[in-house]
């Protein structure tokens, strides 16, 4: 599976708007955990692992992020920037989320509840990992 960016739609009135996010349409997944990042300090980073099973859906909720995803041969840094879009994040990727704007809070969707376990929080032991295959 490949990582992407999914359109979450938005319902608009003169109230304003809600984001939807249902069923399997959206995410290919069953949802164990959700969890948001916020407060970071600026020129900070979070993430900087991979998941060997998690599977991930990254909304940038109120403000922007970028998030990098890297598979051990090639890289690619993707833009969040509101509720309207999101980036699925399939297992087996470094995925590094820096650049937050003032006030942003990134919203994540997981495939499994917590487990230590799963993380590769190492970059060289996540490359002899994705070479192994």
């Amino acid at each position: 599976m490949q990582p992407g960016l999914v359109d979450i739609p938005l319902l608009s009135d003169p109230l304003g708007s809600i984001g939807v996010v249902e069923g399997d349409d959206l995410i290919p997944f069953e949802v164990k955990r959700f969890y948001f990042i916020r407060d970071v300090p600026a020129g900070a980073t979070r993430g900087s692992h991979a998941h060997r099973n998690l599977e991930q859906l990254i909304v940038a909720v109120s403000g922007s992020v970028d998030v990098e995803l890297d598979d051990g041969v090639t890289a690619k840094t993707y833009a969040l920037s509101g509720p309207h879009l999101a980036l699925q994040v399939p297992p087996g990727y470094w995925r590094t989320l820096r650049d937050f704007t003032p006030g942003s809070v990134v919203a994540v969707l997981a495939s499994r509840e917590y487990d230590e376990t799963d993380y590769i929080r190492d970059y060289d032991e996540f490359l002899s990992w994705t070479r192994r295959g």
